[in-house]
């Protein structure tokens, strides 16, 4: 998979279907690699008529990862949760950087972004300080930054912070537990395990999410500057969501004006493949609006 130098790191991405059609840009969430973007739901984008580009953050799969120590993520889970301020190697808004300097290089002047999870707060940041490269914007099964919504049940934090594995054997045991745990009523083992082996295979780096965790506590709540946003938005959320509980969706509708909230009943912090051309018809049909727009 090619890398490109991307401000002042190498960011590892993929780009499917023609280079002349609309530019959709996938943002993928705590310590998941880009291959965590479904192959099936990434042509049901293509067939939706998207040049569809995906990447690994910084701090995980093949793109560059952070020097030094990992931060301690329980004291910076406790700073957050009090809210205090947090320092951090980086925040969500350099992230937001890499993925529009990804765009810069890939000679895309704006797109439709779609986030999950962390990857929903990148392109909330991407709306908020690069408004004239965004076309549309879908955050799915994610949140605003505010402590009072979105916050996650016991077991799905115990089991986001848990001490990492050492070995292939139990990282992708603890890989398939956590999804578990995460994910609604249509979780699939097998298919979760497949993609524990797989994402163990191309890069084990355990230290990522803490940095990750970092920056999104030192970004803090978004909320007033998503209410300034004239960016055509959706909001995606499951039900059974236990990481990022609903209300995180749904202050995130509620903050940018005239968002759509889509809601699925058997959705977890997950995307199950019963739902994806659901997904990928919303996030045409607001594609077409932007264009109307």
């Amino acid at each position: 998979m090619p890398t490109i130098e991307v401000n002042d790191i190498e960011i590892c991405y993929e780009s499917f279907g023609p280079d002349d059609a609309p530019a959709l840009l996938l943002v993928m969430g705590l310590g998941a690699q880009m291959t965590l973007w479904s192959p099936g739901f990434v042509s049901e984008l293509l067939d939706r008529g998207f040049r569809v580009i995906r990447f690994d953050n910084r701090d995980v799969g093949l793109s560059s990862k952070t020097a030094g120590d990992p931060p301690n993520v329980m004291a910076l889970y406790a700073k957050s949760i009090a809210g205090e301020p947090v320092d951090a190697p980086y925040t969500l808004s350099t992230m937001a950087d890499d993925a529009v300097g990804l765009l810069d290089a890939l000679g895309v002047e704006a797109a439709h972004i779609v986030g999950a999870s962390m990857g929903g707060m990148i392109v909330q940041m991407m709306a908020i300080e690069h408004a004239d490269r965004v076309l549309s914007m879908t955050s799915i099964m994610s949140t605003t930054g505010a402590t009072d919504v979105g916050q996650p049940d016991p077991a799905a934090i115990g089991a986001l912070l848990a001490p990492p594995a050492t070995n292939r054997e139990d990282a992708i045991a603890s890989n398939v537990t956590t999804s578990r745990i995460i994910a609604g009523s249509l979780f699939d083992e097998d298919e979760a395990r497949a993609r524990a082996r797989e994402g163990y295979d191309r890069c084990f780096h355990p230290a990522g999410p803490a940095f990750q965790i970092a920056a999104i506590a030192a970004t803090g709540d978004r909320t007033e500057r998503l209410r300034d946003l004239q960016v055509p938005t959706l909001v995606v959320h499951g039900r059974e969501d236990p990481l990022v509980t609903l209300s995180g969706g749904e202050a995130t509708a509620a903050a940018v004006p005239e968002a759509d909230l889509l809601v699925f009943g058997k959705m977890g912090h997950d995307v199950p493949r019963e739902y994806w051309s659901r997904i990928a018809d919303a996030i045409s049909g607001l594609a077409l609006t932007a264009d109307v727009g």
